[in-house]
């Protein structure tokens, strides 16, 4: 027997015991992978080449105050600004008001929306005919699928916020990455239902020259407009979206607390499990040394042992993260601006962290183990 398989056989000698160990340890590391997967998606995260490049100018005090029109052309002037769109929530119903049938509807300016949004792919010729038509919006390819619309079909958003009911016309059908689950018509549409909508702008999405004018482009917006009736705050698009999930609470406190507790739990269940272990083969321990084997040999193989239990739910664990994910992101109600996935880069650190919590919650009692007397160790019964 080698001492490979000595170690498997002895890691599932009680199987029970064993199992439950293992399917204890996947269920937290399925939290830890859950965890990590959240937090690269909301901070660590850079997106495209163009996002990176993307600002998003709102209201300073709150969304829900909108921005004169004729900012737009103050903005171009500024240095280091390649264009900028108005983009304006219009917060419309499709069908009914379940959650399933809920996507995000902007109204923007199709002549200039893809010198901003250069990331989002679309035939040319879609977009052309988005320009031309008044009534014309394009719809994400997730969300086109979902409904089974097709280039011409006719769909009406009811209007909530704004007094009217949109009737749009599929006139391009668009990629992107990830996808933001959205629809895109021309503002003037709503503009000409809404006299009082007219000149006005929910947001601005500025396309800086580089990376590195992002905040130049920034720092100027908001000084220019600092003392006017309607102050801005321009912020990339990454801070931007960081700021709905600042909504929620202290995000990062929360994720650190509950890794924290994840792995506190999981070095508890491990030590609890090889405890029990090697305390009951105590005059196993004492024949192996009859056998032969050295203090360090004994330690190696109990701790071995810890680490195959921990690998293992660690492996079970991070594939069910993944399964996790991959049906949250590909839910039809799930919208989302940051790109969740498990990366191997993820999935590879949640493996190591299990095997290290199988090495530290082992080392005392497989020490204490390899240090046993043989006589003694013979003689114990337990």
């Amino acid at each position: 027997m080698t001492l490979t398989r000595f170690v498997t056989k002895n890691a599932f000698r009680n199987k029970r015991r064993s199992v439950l160990t293992v399917l204890s340890l996947a269920f937290s590391l399925l939290l830890l992978t859950l965890m990590m997967t959240i937090w690269r998606g909301f901070y660590l995260s850079e997106g495209s080449a163009e996002s990176s490049q993307r600002l998003v100018v709102r209201h300073r005090v709150s969304l829900t105050f909108s921005l004169p029109g004729f900012y737009r052309e103050k903005i171009r002037a500024l240095p280091g600004v390649l264009g900028v769109v108005p983009v304006s929530w219009f917060g419309g119903i499709y069908k009914d008001q379940k959650p399933e049938n809920f996507f995000a509807q902007f109204g923007t300016d199709p002549d200039e929306f893809f010198k901003v949004y250069r990331d989002i792919q679309m035939p040319p010729e879609q977009f052309t005919a988005w320009q031309r038509d008044r009534q014309g919006v394009i719809v994400d390819d997730t969300l086109a699928k979902k409904y089974g619309w097709k280039l011409g079909d006719r769909f009406v958003l009811q209007g909530t916020i704004y007094p009217v009911d949109l009737e749009l016309y599929v006139r391009g059908i668009f990629h992107s990455n990830p996808d933001n689950k959205s629809v895109f018509f021309n503002t003037k549409y709503v503009e000409e239902a809404v006299p009082t909508f007219k000149g006005q702008a929910g947001t601005f999405t500025i396309l800086a020259a580089t990376p590195a004018d992002v905040s130049k482009v920034a720092s100027a917006v908001d000084d220019m407009f600092r003392n006017s009736p309607q102050p801005t705050k321009a912020e990339s698009e990454q801070a931007f979206g960081l700021e709905f999930v600042a909504m929620m609470g202290n995000v990062k406190a929360f994720i650190l607390s509950i890794c924290s507790a994840v792995l506190f739990a999981t070095l508890l269940v491990s030590a609890n499990t090889m405890a029990m272990s090697i305390r009951e083969r105590t005059r196993e321990v004492a024949v192996l040394k009859t056998l032969g084997f050295t203090k360090r040999g004994v330690l190696g193989l109990f701790v071995s042992e810890a680490v195959a239990l921990s690998l293992g739910g660690g492996l079970i664990g991070v594939g069910l993260g993944w399964l996790l994910v991959y049906g949250i992101t590909h839910s039809p109600q799930f919208i989302s601006f940051f790109p969740l996935q498990v990366t191997p880069a993820i999935g590879v650190l949640a493996v190591l962290v299990a095997g290290l919590v199988g090495l530290i919650s082992a080392a005392l009692p497989s020490y204490h183990a390899s240090r046993v007397n043989i006589v003694d160790g013979l003689r114990h019964i337990g």
